[in-house]
């Protein structure tokens, strides 16, 4: 007995050793995903007055780790006639663990999460706000999360009409290096408090605000795609623009002005190339007095420094030419 009972502090070293070699396990809060009866934690807010309901709708979340599901931080907020109407935000527990890299990032750890609504509780509140709106968001990162969040927390999808604030900011202002939310809200002064998910909603909502008054192009003008593969009008026999191959900056192959430039002869390409010999900025281009920095234009001087013949001409200066102004 006494030689066994010597051999234990050895045996029992051995064993903690072994265990040592094992991958050691991730801390994740105690959570489980809330069964679809559980009450919700807030009232869903009350969609009876379409008067006063938002144009569109910007959501952002956080996450706590590398599982888009895992999301912390919830912010929403509702604009109407470029102006801010409601404001939602919450922290969530996420059900998951909190990667050190995220908690850099948004600042963030499960202490500020404790006692706090999962998903599953506030996921009737979120669908109220969203649920068949224009929902705009900074890039498609949140649209998935609230995907992923809903499969993980057995809820019903939230179907909105989504709209990239990213996609439309690289069409509003092509100039510029970078389109973060933190580049553009310091650009067009917009107050801004990176990673924070209240902030984040506002300041993308404003970034499309100011893309509206920039462009002079409308929500629906932004939630429709850019066909650039639409059919050319086939060119007019004879005509002051016959021989002309002719790209359109601010406009589709099919569209008014490409079947007026049609009508003068000219043949309507689908991009600048080594066969265009002019180049038009229409009216309705959605550039301002940025169109310089747009890719046409540029790849329009790039091929003029290399000596193709190619004119640059505005849309009503082309008209003027040609005795056809731009209608009032």
């Amino acid at each position: 007995m006494a030689r066994a009972i010597a051999l234990l502090p050895r045996q029992t070293s051995t064993i903690i050793g072994l265990f040592n070699l094992l991958p050691s396990a991730r801390a994740v809060p105690l959570c489980y995903p809330t069964p679809m009866s559980t009450p919700e934690h807030a009232p869903a807010p009350d969609r009876t007055d379409d008067a006063a309901a938002p144009d569109f709708v910007v959501i952002d979340v956080e996450t706590a780790c590398s599982r888009v599901s895992s999301i912390c931080q919830v912010g929403i907020v509702g604009f109407r006639d470029g102006r801010e109407v409601f404001a939602y935000e919450t922290l969530v527990d996420p059900c998951d663990e909190f990667s050190v890299l995220n908690t850099r990032i948004h600042g963030l750890t499960c202490d500020h999460v404790a006692g706090g609504p999962t998903f599953a509780h506030i996921h009737a509140t979120v669908a109220a706000h969203l649920s068949g709106r224009i929902t705009v968001a900074h890039s498609n990162f949140d649209k998935g999360a609230l995907a992923a969040a809903c499969r993980v927390h057995d809820r019903v999808p939230i179907e909105a009409t989504w709209l990239d604030s990213v996609r439309v900011a690289k069409r509003a202002w092509p100039h510029l290096p970078s389109h973060r939310l933190n580049v553009l809200s310091k650009f067009l002064g917009i107050r801004h408090k990176h990673h924070d998910a209240l902030s984040d909603a506002r300041a993308a909502g404003m970034v499309v605000v100011r893309a509206i008054e920039h462009t002079g192009i409308d929500l629906a003008g932004w939630l429709t795609p850019v066909n650039r593969n639409a059919p050319a009008s086939k060119p007019a026999a004879t005509g002051p623009l016959k021989g002309e191959r002719v790209a359109i900056l601010g406009g589709q192959r099919d569209s008014a002005l490409a079947h007026w430039l049609a009508a003068a002869g000219a043949r309507v390409m689908a991009s600048v190339g080594t066969t265009t010999t002019m180049l038009v900025i229409g009216e309705a281009q959605p550039f301002g007095r940025f169109y310089i920095a747009s890719p046409a234009y540029r790849r329009a001087e790039e091929l003029r420094r290399a000596g193709q013949a190619l004119a640059i001409v505005s849309e009503a200066e082309l008209r003027a030419r040609l005795g056809m102004p731009l209608a009032s």
